[in-house]
């Protein structure tokens, strides 16, 4: 590969990560530049990423477990930008949902239904569709936790009791704000907490 191809194939795993706005394994990056080997991609992704790292911007590259990479805006400057984020991530109610699942995990649907009401089974599909949440089938209802994708996205730990921590350490700094500064937590980059249409 010569430099200049190599310099366009970096060129398409960056503009991939821009318009995905969500994580992406090596292999869908390797199909964007055209490229069969899963080492040249990783090198390539990681390039990108060091650039990034060195412009020393509000965005940045992250390389994530399972071979993924994914673009974001850096943490200290996600509160300043949320509320101007274009793109919406899920529905006001979904992403209430989340966040009860997210607090109260490992919880299964029935229950979730009893907390939420029936519009929770909407909101279960939607998050699933998304990959924010899984379930496992356990008799007739779903046992319901929330994903790697989720953490990744929101910038969370893998480790359920962990998320619970830090979710509860989000909702004390926001009940700590004057009111009219509160956004909904989100994850960093484009469509970073959007939320769109009632409940």
């Amino acid at each position: 590969m010569t430099d200049p191809e190599e310099e366009r194939a970096k060129n398409a795993i960056e503009a991939a990560l821009f318009v995905a706005g969500r994580p992406l394994d090596v292999e869908t990056l390797g199909s964007v530049c055209k490229l069969r080997s899963r080492e040249k991609t990783k090198k390539l992704s990681r390039a990108v990423a060091e650039r990034y790292r060195r412009n020393g911007g509000a965005v940045e590259v992250v390389e994530l477990p399972d071979e993924r990479f994914v673009m974001r805006v850096k943490s200290e400057y996600a509160e300043m930008v949320r509320r101007v984020s274009a793109r919406p991530l899920v529905t006001r109610g979904a992403l209430r949902t989340l966040s009860l699942v997210a607090l109260k995990q490992p919880l299964t649907q029935s229950q979730l239904v009893r907390m939420r009401g029936p519009q929770a089974y909407d909101h279960v599909k939607e998050l699933t569709k998304g990959g924010l949440l899984k379930g496992v089938k356990v008799g007739r209802t779903l046992l319901l936790s929330t994903t790697a994708m989720f953490s990744d996205m929101f910038n969370l730990s893998r480790d359920p009791s962990s998320i619970k921590r830090q979710l509860q350490e989000m909702m004390e700094r926001a009940a700590s704000q004057k009111p009219g500064e509160r956004e909904a937590p989100g994850p960093e980059g484009e469509g970073e907490g959007k939320v769109t249409e009632p409940e």
